[in-house]
């Protein structure tokens, strides 16, 4: 059993350590999975969502996790001059957000929320490269591999889209468009379970020929089958759904970029930054990087609420007296200026990673 336990540790694909990864990145899916099912009428009531526990997933997981994409851009100095793409971005976003929500609010919050739904898949699919990385696999195994990893993802949206009924939204009611296709989405079940099924062959034969299995990448794979079809298809909550949708999204991207970042800072001969030095100079550090985090999602999320949503100033008592913005002329100018550190982070997230993120670990 020890020379078992040791192999786990040493000859998987971990991109930290099988404790880090199976902790931060690879149980959250599974977490959130056990806490809906463990209080199941709890999670489909949709009326409304216990103050801590909003605070929880949107402030210190959701929104946090958006501005962790700011130490692996604009927090290093050397990013900045490697990528002047990192200035253009955010004002074509915000450009670009004013003239949609000066056409209609809907179609704003409908192309972020797409924007979003993008972003929330290509996650997955960047984990499963990191997780093959070390594999010797045919072409025709990761193309099963690739070809799961966004069913898993695509087959809830597409039952989404195409059911309907669904009691809870991306962002607010109406961004997703709807359809009523009972026989598409009757082929679209098919094959759903034709390609977990051929997953699961081709991952047998392999075992089979190797003697080995990639846990990592497996877990993955199941933590996402299982987060994506229970927070969407089986779930109608929005409780459920958006424990689901955040834990399993917002903690792994938190922790990749912690992981990444602290080994990058560890390869410089003297730090780039003073912030950088006292986030990933010693373990604690952690401590530093996620307080940040929760500090510009508090500021963000208060000034959201005291400006537009005016829902949960109790706990943004700060920013209780801000004026509410009722002007469709000033909200077109507002909200976009509000929502540009997400639509940042999901265009900026098209262009990070593209140096083979693979290659750091």
């Amino acid at each position: 059993m020890k020379d078992v336990a040791a192999n786990i540790k040493t000859t998987q694909p971990w991109l930290g350590n099988w404790k880090v990864d199976g902790l931060f990145i690879l149980s959250p899916p599974f977490i959130a999975l056990i806490v809906v099912s463990l209080f199941p009428q709890s999670f489909k009531n949709t009326a409304a969502m216990p103050l801590v526990y909003w605070v929880l997933l949107i402030v210190m997981i959701d929104v946090a996790h958006v501005y962790s994409t700011l130490y692996r851009t604009y927090f290093r100095p050397s990013a900045l001059r490697q990528q002047p793409v990192l200035v253009i971005i955010p004002v074509l976003c915000y450009l670009i957000g004013i003239g949609f929500y000066a056409i209609d609010g809907l179609v704003f919050w409908r192309l972020l929320a797409y924007l979003a739904v993008f972003h929330f898949i290509r996650q997955q699919y960047g984990f499963l490269r990191l997780y093959s990385r070390q594999e010797q696999q045919g072409r025709f195994s990761r193309v099963i591999d690739t070809v799961t990893i966004y069913t898993a993802t695509l087959y809830p949206l597409v039952y989404w889209h195409l059911k309907g009924g669904r009691k809870f939204n991306w962002f607010i009611d109406g961004d997703f468009i709807t359809f009523q296709l009972p026989y598409a989405l009757r082929l679209a079940t098919v094959i759903y379970g034709l390609v977990i099924l051929l997953y699961l062959i081709k991952e047998l034969l392999l075992i089979i020929k190797t003697r080995r299995i990639n846990i990592p990448r497996n877990l993955l794979v199941a933590g996402t089958l299982l987060s994506w079809y229970f927070g969407i298809v089986y779930f109608n909550g929005d409780m459920a759904f958006t424990t689901l949708n955040v834990v399993s999204h917002g903690i792994p991207y938190m922790a990749l970029v912690w992981l990444m970042e602290r080994k990058r800072f560890k390869k410089q001969a003297t730090p780039d930054s003073t912030l950088r030095k006292l986030t990933f100079s010693a373990s604690a550090g952690v401590l530093i990087f996620i307080g940040i985090l929760i500090l510009f999602s508090y500021f963000e999320e208060g000034l959201w609420d005291g400006l537009v949503w005016r829902e949960h100033l109790s706990f943004f008592a700060v920013f209780k007296n801000l004026p509410v913005v009722k002007d469709n002329m000033l909200l077109a100018i507002l909200v976009p200026l509000l929502a540009l550190p997400q639509a940042t982070h999901y265009v900026l997230d098209g262009f990070i990673w593209k140096i083979k993120a693979s290659k750091e670990f």
